[in-house]
């Protein structure tokens, strides 16, 4: 399989806030955001893999500030890192005040997907093409990442955990 960059399945989404996105008090509900982040980041999977993806998990989703009805919500998402069959989303969202012109950084979050074959098994995709030195770091970050999600799998199913010494 040839090697793909990240810029070629990046996605940029947008969605209005609506009133039914929103609080009585006008904030966005955080699912609203989780949707649209899983939206996004599906499309990149599906973008870079060709095929069928699921959600596998949802990482570090942080909201660092509210949106409010009426904003403007940006999605940014890129390939971070891709296993044999899994995939490293970044996704940041960015709440743009319409009257104003203000842009937020509102909420980032890192979410994994695995590409599935016509069988629904976990199916190879294409490796990830580092070009720049911000593909470069964003693939080791998720590296880190991913030995993190391993780790704490194994905390869940009760296997003793050892760490690697540097």
């Amino acid at each position: 399989m040839e090697p793909k960059s990240a810029a070629e399945s990046q996605v940029v989404m947008t969605h209005l806030v609506l009133p039914q996105d929103a609080n009585p008090a006008g904030n966005l509900h955080g699912g609203v955001i989780l949707k649209h982040i899983d939206t996004a980041g599906g499309v990149v999977a599906k973008r870079h893999s060709r095929t069928n993806t699921v959600t596998v998990s949802i990482d570090r989703m942080a909201f660092k500030q509210p949106a409010y009805m009426g904003e403007l919500l940006t999605f940014k998402a890129s390939l971070n890192y891709v296993g044999r069959s899994s995939m490293e989303i970044g996704i940041r969202v960015e709440a743009e005040n319409l009257a104003t012109g203000e842009v937020r950084h509102t909420n980032s979050a890192y979410l994994t997907y695995v590409a599935l074959g016509k069988d629904g098994k976990p199916t190879p995709v294409p490796p990830l093409k580092l070009e720049n030195e911000t593909t470069r770091r964003r693939h080791k970050e998720a590296e880190l990442r991913r030995e993190l999600r391993k780790k704490e799998l194994e905390l869940e199913a009760g296997q003793k955990v050892c760490f690697k010494k540097k």
